[in-house]
């Protein structure tokens, strides 16, 4: 079910910071992400916000998927209820996360179109 899932938005994101497109346009990098999930948390160079974005999508589409294995796997009594509970609150914590960020994209997006030229 969630096999459907596509990232095609932030697959060009990251496809289009590619490093020869950085000298025509400057992106602002971030300062390098603690933890091994994020790009450039090992300290070599900082992540750029496409890279992040990607990460994080990938994220949460794996904690969807792990908590509809473990729904499907509690069904057929693989696992405990608590194995369950505790996959599907992490999917759910994760979806409210991109919902969020989501929104947010939105309302900076509809603030940018409202400004006057």
């Amino acid at each position: 079910m969630i096999e459907a899932l596509t990232l095609s938005a932030f697959d060009r994101a990251a496809a289009s910071a590619r490093p020869e497109s950085a000298a025509s346009v400057q992106r602002a990098a971030l300062p390098p992400v603690t933890g091994a999930a994020m790009p450039g948390a090992d300290g070599a160079a900082p992540a750029d916000f496409g890279q992040i974005m990607a990460s994080f999508a990938s994220n949460v589409r794996n904690d969807l998927r792990a908590g509809e294995a473990a729904s499907i796997a509690g069904i057929q009594g693989k696992v405990s209820t608590q194995q369950v509970v505790e996959a599907v609150m992490s999917a759910e914590q994760s979806l409210q996360t991109a919902v969020a960020i989501r929104d947010k994209v939105v309302s900076a997006y509809l603030e940018l179109s409202r400004m006057a030229i």
